[in-house]
């Protein structure tokens, strides 16, 4: 029997699982459209299709199943103020780190704070020390944990229609004080959601100039760094 013969049966055992072509074509279409968006056009957010979002988040993979995500709603109008006002503070620093591209990075929109229906801050929990299965040389993994969260957050508001926009412009200590956080928690990211006119054809960055996508083949290599397949 050849091998050409042999893979048949595999592939189809494969294929077998595979979701049908309309929802393939749904999945990947969702992480290509996907943006980091910061223009949004108020509105609201149902408690039922934010449940549905956040349930999306929950399902995420996380290693030794630590699930480390926690999420805070922000609805108080003030403390709304305040989250902005550390951005902004933040926003002028970078740009002062910046050097010559300053002035060029204060004319970015880098939030969408005050404009998007919800604001909700996504933190790392405290007691992660304890967690060692699949940690115990790679610490970080909790934060990889909590990205996948997000991701799959963003995925499941792009297919709702809803914009989404990741903010990491922030000093955690000061965020951290302000939300109460407990010792060893950790704010990662102020999420941005709600209803937008519209997406971004390309990447905001892209559609401002500051940045060029590079392609996959620059990033790939096979068996070790920089050897191209």
């Amino acid at each position: 029997m050849t091998d050409e013969n042999t893979s048949k049966p595999q592939e189809a055992a494969i294929n077998s699982h595979a979701f049908s072509e309309a929802e393939r074509a749904a999945v990947y279409r969702a992480i290509a459209e996907r943006r980091d968006m910061r223009h949004f056009s108020g509105g609201s957010v149902a408690p039922e299709l934010l449940a549905r979002l956040l349930n999306a988040a929950h399902q995420a993979p996380s290693v030794g199943l630590m699930q480390p995500w926690r999420f805070i709603r922000i609805t108080s109008v003030e403390l709304r103020r305040q989250i902005k006002a550390l951005v902004e503070a933040e926003r002028v620093r970078t740009a002062e780190a910046m050097g010559e591209r300053s002035s060029e990075f204060m004319r970015l929109k880098v939030e969408g704070i005050e404009d998007s229906a919800e604001l909700l801050v996504a933190c790392l929990m405290d007691g992660r020390e304890c967690y060692i299965f699949g940690r115990r040389t790679l610490p970080q993994m909790d934060l990889a944990s909590l990205s996948c969260a997000i991701q799959n957050l963003w995925l499941a508001a792009r297919a709702e229609g809803l914009g989404m926009g990741w903010v990491s412009l922030f000093d955690p200590v000061a965020l951290g004080e302000l939300l109460g956080l407990p010792e060893g928690a950790e704010p990662l990211a102020l999420l941005c959601l709600g209803p937008v006119s519209e997406f971004y054809p390309r990447p905001m960055l892209v559609e401002e100039g500051w940045a060029e996508e590079r392609p996959l083949a620059d990033m790939l290599f096979e068996n070790h760094w920089g050897r191209q397949p």
